[in-house]
């Protein structure tokens, strides 16, 4: 019986994708956890395998069509000596013009899914499961909402089914319970500003070169522009002296250069950051809808710019670290960052993030938190400037600015002063953070 491929949700925010690149064509046998295509995330380029042994029929999607909604059936998958006839025909890739945004490809009309083959959970949540288990479910009557996937993300295959409990079985044979009485109000639209048609009208009699969005700079639209509507963001700052760092630096540097290590005033804030949110662990918090889940280890993300938009690699455990881990774990990220290799694992999570603009001569700036983190550092310059000695005198130092933009249903501002206070401390006194 033939069963469909569906475009796989490749990480926990994924809502559609890029077929990059197929690497089968139809007729070629597949096992289980060969890849099968490739497919460009809103910032990343990931492999997809195959979850079953079978004969690839059809490729529904044709390679380098954009916007394929997650759980879109791109491909026909055959057993042994089935015809491949009776597959659905593939939908070829719109036609793209020369200098103009891509034209987006014709909907697929999908088939009906059988009851099982997306199902939810309690709670609402969606059970993805490869075609093969959802066919299996289905002869068995078993409920996938009660069994626990082993495969990629959680996805339930065979073996799942196979080894399902009884109980699922049970669940799916038991009647329904009658439909709520009023469905939920649904969620008001978040306001997206002008209609393109209206900007354009504006600019109707000026030259001007139509950008056309790609994914990673649709989803830092969204998420930010979610983050300052919805998020009561307020800003906390701070100057740090770094006449004692730049000078512990240069010591370090000087012992570490027959080891090819070069520490930058980035990795000491990281560090700093990471020990602060030790020191004041009710910062090291994020939001999560209607409770905080506060983190045990420092996870710092740190903003990377790329071509056309931003990541932000997550250094976990930052905190046990040494500086010179971080500095190379952090050059490593950064480098696949700007080639998009980064897995997404690397660059989700984490509680708090660093924005560093003072190596690009910004002096101070305020940073969108980048939810669901609970604050963001803005790091501007260090700049020389007349001081004020601790005998009174006039002095000149190394001053930077650090401004922290806080999520006040996380962070109150006395306890962001304090995170703020526990940075100051180390960066002034850098030989702390080697202890």
């Amino acid at each position: 019986m033939a069963t469909e491929i569906l475009m796989p949700a490749l990480s926990p925010t994924m809502e559609e994708g890029t077929l990059a690149k197929w690497l089968v064509k139809p007729g070629d046998a597949v096992k289980s956890g060969q890849i099968l295509a490739e497919i460009e995330t809103d910032k990343a380029t990931m492999e997809f395998e195959a979850v079953d042994d079978g004969i690839v029929g059809t490729l529904l999607i044709a390679e380098g069509t954009a916007g394929v909604k997650v759980n879109t059936p791109i491909a026909v998958l055959l057993d042994e000596g089935e015809d491949a006839s009776a597959a659905p025909a593939p939908v070829p890739a719109a036609a793209k013009s020369e200098g103009a945004p891509s034209a987006k490809p014709a909907p697929v009309a999908a088939p009906t899914p059988a009851p099982a083959a997306i199902m939810a959970a309690p709670g609402g949540a969606r059970v993805f499961a490869s075609p093969l288990a959802r066919r299996m479910a289905r002869d068995k009557g078993l409920d996938l909402a009660l069994v626990t996937g082993s495969g990629p993300h959680g996805r339930i295959v065979r073996a799942d089914v196979e080894g399902a409990p009884v109980a699922a079985k049970a669940a799916a044979v038991a009647p329904a319970p009658p439909a709520a009485a009023a469905a939920a109000p649904t969620k008001a639209a978040m306001p997206t500003g002008m209609a393109a048609e209206t900007v354009m009208k504006i600019y109707a009699d000026r030259a001007y070169t139509e950008v056309p969005l790609d994914g990673m700079r649709r989803t830092i639209a969204a998420r930010l522009t979610e983050a300052k509507q919805t998020i009561p963001h307020f800003y906390l700052r701070r100057d740090v002296q770094l006449d004692a760092l730049m000078a512990f630096r240069a010591q370090l540097n000087k012992g570490l250069e027959s080891r090819g290590v070069k520490l930058s005033v980035n990795d000491f804030i990281i560090k700093a950051s990471a020990l602060a949110l030790q020191a004041v662990p009710d910062c090291n918090a994020v939001w999560a809808g209607d409770r905080i889940l506060k983190l045990k280890p420092s996870d710092v993300a740190v903003a990377v710019a790329v071509e056309g938009g931003l990541f932000t690699p997550v250094l976990r455990d930052a905190e046990t670290k040494t500086l010179s881990a971080l500095s190379a774990e952090m050059k490593d990220l950064a480098a696949r960052a700007k080639t998009k290799k980064l897995a997404p694992g690397e660059y989700q999570g984490g509680s708090f993030a660093i924005s560093n603009l003072g190596m690009m001569g910004i002096d101070s700036f305020d940073a969108v938190i980048n939810p669901p983190h609970g604050s963001i550092l803005a790091v501007g310059a260090g700049v020389r400037k007349p001081v004020v000695k601790p005998d009174g005198t006039l002095g000149v130092a190394t001053v930077m600015s650090m401004t922290l933009s806080v999520d006040h249903r996380v962070i109150d501002g006395a306890l962001g002063a304090q995170f703020l206070q526990a940075m100051v401390e180390a960066l002034e006194n850098p030989l702390s953070m080697l202890v």
